[in-house]
């Protein structure tokens, strides 16, 4: 591979449960018994801080596990909460927590993250999400969901807020002046007075913005509306590709919409999810996959599936081809995960069992086996072909893929100059080279 002129990759890590592949729990040396243990977490943000990471990352879903008794219930510790107190064990590494704009208040979750980006002098970020279940809208007055039309109608709107919000005021306002007598200069304090179709906020808030300007604005829809999203408020998008070729169209999509926007000339990072099994040798790799595969329950994988196609897989003979799927355009769930579904269908004509050893960890994003050498090619592939400025890291198994990661790759990754050696600023919107 020729040298890299310049371009740096950047890293995050979505810590789930105890591995993204559904076995991991089951394995002997699993942290199955330590998933409610915020020292557990502590540690994986460690563990991400000592490879120089540029963010850890919790997603977040707001119901108990409704389908399955043994789903990981891998959401145990409120985002937020978990990460302040990982914020005390870390110096430097970002902090991201997912936002529901369907069940949040923008008020209190805005006054949430500027706290938590005071406490840690800037490093944190946030996901927006419009949520998929309607066992999550049952948890928050709601019958089912709203469509998902109104539920991007409603981010729109939130987003917007969240920014007039994290940007009401600044602490240079916060006078302190015991000998005239003055606390607070209220002339550059001002109301939001927003009065929207969905929120209703006098404001300001009641936190100044942040020591980074404002926390960094992740998203992570693929659809039409989650794109055009992300174009307007997005410093950077989690994305599903399990190819270059699904990696390109996306790129383009979110290249054209970003055009599309009058005044909105940006470079969006992007961040596809990476699923990686690393070994000394090219067969250790794949020994540590196929260990993992082999205790994948099959009943549980099922549900999965049901849930990304919204039809019941339940019945389907494992061993035959998978049946005709309708095309993205009629889909009418999450359609990120659904395309790349119907990517890998068509690119390996798999069997019902060969698909979900494909979804097994992590639902199909890119997935590299092999040694730190032959992992990183084709990573710089990716950021060489302008498709992702870095990954979201997404390992099987937790703590081990994560130590295999930072023991193996991460080393190739500085050996070529495509990572940082250390860590040359502090704020979250440093780390990834951002302006407010």
């Amino acid at each position: 591979m020729k040298k890299n002129q310049g371009k740096q990759l950047h890293l995050g890590v979505l810590l789930y449960g105890c591995g993204h592949h559904q076995a991991a729990w089951l394995m002997p040396d699993s942290s199955v018994e330590r998933i409610g243990d915020i020292s557990y977490y502590q540690s994986l943000a460690q563990l991400a801080e000592t490879g120089c990471f540029d963010a850890v990352f919790f997603a977040d879903n707001q119901s108990f596990p409704a389908n399955d008794v043994n789903e990981m219930p891998a959401f145990w510790l409120d985002p937020i909460v978990s990460l302040t107190a990982i914020s005390q064990v870390t110096n430097y590494v970002g902090l991201v927590s997912t936002i529901s704009s369907t069940f949040s208040n923008p008020f209190t979750a805005s006054r949430q993250l500027l706290s938590l980006d005071h406490i840690t002098n800037g490093r944190v970020g946030w996901n927006l999400v419009t949520s998929m279940t309607n066992w999550e809208a049952l948890n928050h007055s709601m019958k089912e969901l709203p469509s998902h039309d109104e539920r991007y109608e409603k981010a729109e709107e939130f987003a917007a807020l969240m920014n007039k919000l994290f940007l009401s005021w600044d602490s240079n306002e916060f006078l302190s002046n015991r000998s005239e007598r003055q606390l607070i200069n209220p002339v550059n304090i001002r109301p939001v007075n927003h009065n929207g179709t969905y929120f209703k906020v006098k404001g300001p808030s009641t936190t100044p913005r942040s020591p980074q300007g404002k926390p960094v604005a992740m998203q992570a829809g693929a659809s039409r509306q989650g794109i055009a999203l992300a174009s307007k408020y997005a410093d950077a998008v989690y994305s599903v590709s399990w190819n270059l070729n699904q990696a390109k169209k996306f790129r383009e999509k979110l290249d054209e919409q970003v055009k599309q926007n009058k005044g909105f000339d940006r470079h969006i990072k992007v961040f596809p999810g990476l699923v990686t099994y690393v070994g000394r040798t090219h067969e250790e790799a794949l020994a540590k996959k196929s260990a993992l595969d082999e205790k994948l329950p099959v009943e549980t994988a099922l549900k999965r599936l049901s849930f990304f196609l919204q039809q019941d897989c339940s019945k389907w003979e494992i061993e035959k081809k998978v049946p005709p799927l309708p095309s993205a355009e009629e889909f009418t769930g999450p359609v990120g995960r659904y395309e790349t579904i119907l990517e890998i269908i068509h690119d390996t004509q798999p069997t019902v069992k060969e698909l979900l050893g494909y979804l097994n960890a992590g639902g199909g994003h890119f997935t590299l086996i092999g040694t730190p050498e032959e992992i990183v090619d084709q990573m710089e592939v990716w950021l060489e072909a302008g498709v992702a400025d870095g990954f979201n890291l997404m390992p099987p198994t937790l703590p081990d893929s994560l130590e295999d990661f930072v023991e193996l790759i991460v080393p190739e990754m500085q050996k070529r100059d495509i990572f940082r050696k250390q860590y040359d600023g502090n704020t979250f919107r440093e780390h990834l080279g951002l302006l407010v």
